[in-house]
């Protein structure tokens, strides 16, 4: 059993803080998935500078096959941050290598061997989705609370797994939302509320998630890691409503710590 993350990464800094480190949708999903011990290989592409080795370095920490990250000439991305209560603020995005980054037909066979391949709405993977599809990758997709945006339309033909986050909680527009993408290609389809739960649709029947009790420092992660075990559960083979309850569990632990995974110890399961 392998996974894959194909996208972004970046140097979330909170310079009022005084604090910063290694992120990105599919760096913080691979990893939770990695300390839930379901081998993980991450597809992205660094800077040339000391954040970029302070990237590689941290992937190689947590086992992370980075056999195909590349390095390119420039600066990491970095995103600023700050907090307010416990809430994370999103400040300037410095994009760095990123604007150039490109997969090529290696990185999608190597991803396509893999029996998951995710990505997330900035991951910059999203015309690949078509060759990753035609080499028979199973695909999932964080579509954050974008769900107008155009990629959603974009990508449904090629997503297996569709994540989106919803500020509301359970409603009708969700419930049709959800049926409308499984109605037209998605296998399953997920909504996340916050600390309202989450929803699922297979097409035929909706599942509601619940929540686990946290103290929450910092909710930076909690989407990433709900999607890790999420995805963790469906290629362990459990039922969608452990899927969710898997989620859940790996949230709340993530959401007690500032970063957004849990470093130096495998994710209890």
């Amino acid at each position: 059993m392998r996974f894959a993350a194909l996208g972004d990464n970046c140097i979330d800094v909170y310079e009022r803080l005084g604090k910063r480190y290694p992120t990105g949708n599919v760096v913080d999903t691979g990893v939770n998935m990695q300390l839930l011990g379901i081998p993980t290989s991450i597809i992205t592409t660094t800077g040339n500078d000391q954040n970029g080795e302070w990237m590689i370095q941290t992937l190689t920490e947590e086992g992370i096959d980075i056999s195909h990250l590349k390095v390119g000439n420039g600066p990491t991305a970095v995103t600023y941050m700050d907090i307010e209560g416990l809430e994370r603020v999103h400040g300037d995005y410095e994009e760095g290598v990123l604007e150039h980054m490109v997969f090529d037909e290696e990185n999608l066979c190597f991803a396509a061997r893999h029996d998951l391949v995710h990505t997330a709405l900035w991951g910059k993977a999203e015309d690949a989705l078509p060759k990753l599809k035609e080499k028979g990758a199973v695909i999932s997709f964080d579509y954050a609370d974008r769900l107008d945006h155009p990629f959603v339309e974009k990508t449904l033909p090629y997503v297996d797994y569709g994540f989106f986050s919803y500020k509301k909680s359970r409603d009708s527009y969700i419930d049709q939302y959800l049926k409308d993408k499984t109605d037209r290609g998605m296998k399953l389809a997920v909504a996340t509320f916050g600390e309202k739960g989450s929803l699922a649709f297979d097409g035929q029947h909706f599942f509601e998630g619940r929540v686990y009790p946290a103290k929450v420092v910092n909710t930076v992660g909690a989407g990433d890691s709900f999607i890790a075990g999420f995805l963790y559960g469906i290629l362990t083979g459990k039922s969608i409503p452990e899927a969710l309850d898997k989620g859940a569990k790996v949230a709340a632990e993530v959401v007690s710590v500032f970063e957004p995974w849990v470093k130096r110890k495998s994710i209890h399961i």
